[in-house]
C-alpha cells in the first residue's frame, strides 16, 4: 500500500478504529507495522517527520546484521517501511500527535495536527531529537551554521572548518562524515577521552583532517550573519579559545519526544517511557518500543528487537478482548512482584538512588496498569525490571553520566 500523507487537512474525528495505531516510524514503529500488518491487524503508523528516524539521516550502517558490505541508513529504512506497506500497513507521515487519550470504551483517540484518530490498541515509538546546549549562539545561527545533522548540511561546507561537539558514537562518526567535505574538523570533548567505539576511534585519530580538542566545552557561538567560531573553554585550565570555523555541529545526547504523554503513560525522571519485560506500559492496552522507552541500549538491533515483541503483545491483548480466556489476578500479582524485584536489583547495584527511583515508578506503573486492567481481564504476561538508563551532554555543566549508544549505529 501506498504512502498516505496528509499535509493542512482539516481537523475531524474518525469514524474508524484501527486494529493498532503505531506512533513513530523508526527502526521500532516500521517493525511493528510489519508484525501487526502480517498479523492482519488493520494498522496505521504516524509519523512528524519522513519514516525513518534517526537512521534515515545516518550515511553508512556497519553494524546492523545481514549487511556485510554496510548499508545506508537511508536504504535500510526505506526496506522497512516498503515491507511494512507490503503487507498492508498505512503510514502518514508529516503528521505530529498532541496526545493520547483512553476512552471509556477501552479503546483510545489520538489526536494529531489533522486529525483524532481512534484505535483499539497503541504502540509508542515517538524516538528522540538531540539535546541542546543553550549556550548563546546556538539558537540564533540554527540554518546559519548551526547543526545537528552532518548528513543533512555537510556539503555546504566543502573547503572550510567546522567544529562537532561530542565524544560518543554520534559525534566522531559524524565528524569523520564531514571530513568528506571540510579541510578540517575540530572534535570538542570534555573529556580526554572519547567514549565512541573503538573502531571509530581508530578511523578518527587516522584521519589528518581531524584536531581533537581535549578537555574544552563550548561557551559561545560567535559570528555575525553566519557563524564564524566557537569559543571553547578548557575545564581545567579554564582557558579560553576561540575555533575558526564555519559550522558547529553538536551531538551531546538526546531527549525523548514524550511531552504529549505526560499524565497518560508514567515516565521516568527524564521522560523516558517506563514499560515491563514484555512491553506493556502503565496503561493498559498500550506499549512502547525504541528509542523513547527507558532501555540501556539505542541501536537499531534493540529497537527492532522491541518493536516486534511490542507488536505480539498488541495482537495478543486484542485476541485476549475478543476472547477472554484467563483473568488479570496472576498478571497483577506477577508483575508487582518483578517490580520488587527491580527495585531490590537497582538497590544492590547503584548507589546515586536514579535506579531506585525509576524502579519504584515502575512498580507503580505496573500496578496502576494491571489494577485497570482488573475491569477487562485483558493483562497477561509477567512485569520486569525497569532497564537503566545513561545519559550524558557535552555541556559546559558538571559531568554526568555516559549516554547508551545511539540507535542510529
Amino acid at each position: 500500500m501506498g504512502l498516505d500523507i496528509r499535509i493542512n487537512l482539516p481537523k475531524g474525528q474518525s469514524t474508524e478504529a484501527y486494529d493498532v495505531v503505531i506512533v513513530g516510524a523508526g527502526p521500532a514503529g516500521l517493525t511493528a507495522a510489519l508484525y501487526c500488518a502480517r498479523g492482519r491487524r488493520s494498522t496505521l503508523v504516524l509519523e512528524r517527520n519522513m519514516a525513518g528516524g534517526q537512521i534515515a539521516l545516518t550515511e553508512l550502517v556497519e553494524n546492523y546484521p545481514g549487511f556485510p558490505e554496510g548499508i545506508s541508513g537511508f536504504d535500510l529504512s526505506d526496506r522497512m517501511k516498503r515491507q511494512a506497506a507490503q503487507f498492508g500497513a498505512e503510514l502518514r507521515e508529516i503528521t505530529t500527535v498532541s496526545s493520547l487519550t483512553p476512552d471509556p470504551d477501552g479503546s483510545f483517540t489520538i489526536t494529531t495536527d489533522q486529525e483524532k484518530i481512534r484505535a483499539r490498541t497503541v504502540i509508542l515509538s515517538p524516538g528522540v531529537e538531540a539535546k541542546r546546549m543553550g549556550i548563546p549562539g546556538e539558537a540564533e545561527f540554527v540554518g546559519r551554521g548551526v547543526s545537528w545533522c552532518a548528513t543533512c548540511d555537510g556539503a555546504l561546507y566543502k573547503g572550510r572548518q567546522v567544529a562537532v561537539v561530542g565524544g560518543g558514537d554520534s559525534a566522531v562518526e559524524e565528524g569523520m562524515f564531514l571530513t568528506k567535505f571540510a579541510d578540517k574538523v575540530y572534535l570538542v570533548h570534555r573529556r580526554d577521552e572519547l567514549r565512541a567505539a573503538a573502531i571509530a576511534q581508530e578511523r578518527a585519530f587516522a584521519n589528518p583532517k581531524m584536531e581533537f580538542v581535549w578537555d574544552s566545552v563550548p561557551r559561545r557561538v560567535e559570528g555575525d550573519q553566519l557563524v564564524s567560531g566557537l569559543e571553547v573553554q578548557n575545564v581545567k585550565t579554564k582557558e579560553l579559545r576561540s575555533l575558526p570555523v564555519n559550522g558547529v555541529f553538536f551531538y551531546i545526547g538526546q531527549v525523548p519526544l514524550t511531552s504529549f504523554l505526560q499524565g497518560v503513560i508514567a515516565l521516568d525522571g527524564s521522560g523516558y517511557i517506563l514499560t515491563d519485560e514484555l512491553m506493556r506500559t502503565s496503561q493498559c492496552g498500550v506499549y512502547a518500543a525504541g528509542d523513547a522507552r527507558a532501555n540501556p541500549l539505542k541501536q537499531i538491533a534493540m529497537a527492532v528487537g522491541e518493536g516486534s515483541l511490542a507488536a505480539v503483545q498488541a495482537q495478543r491483548y486484542l485476541d485476549e478482548l475478543e476472547c477472554p480466556s484467563s483473568g488479570p489476578a496472576v498478571a497483577q500479582a506477577a508483575g508487582v512482584a518483578h517490580a520488587e524485584a527491580a527495585l531490590q536489583a537497582a538497590g544492590a547495584t547503584q548507589s546515586d538512588g536514579a535506579a531506585q527511583e525509576d524502579a519504584a515508578a515502575q512498580k507503580n506503573a505496573v500496578a496502576q496498569r494491571d489494577g485497570a486492567a482488573q475491569g477487562d481481564g485483558a493483562a497477561q504476561g509477567d512485569a520486569a525490571d525497569t532497564p537503566a538508563r545513561e545519559e550524558t551532554a557535552d555541556a559546559p555543566a558538571p559531568v554526568e553520566p555516559d549516554p547508551a549508544p545511539s540507535s542510529k549505529d
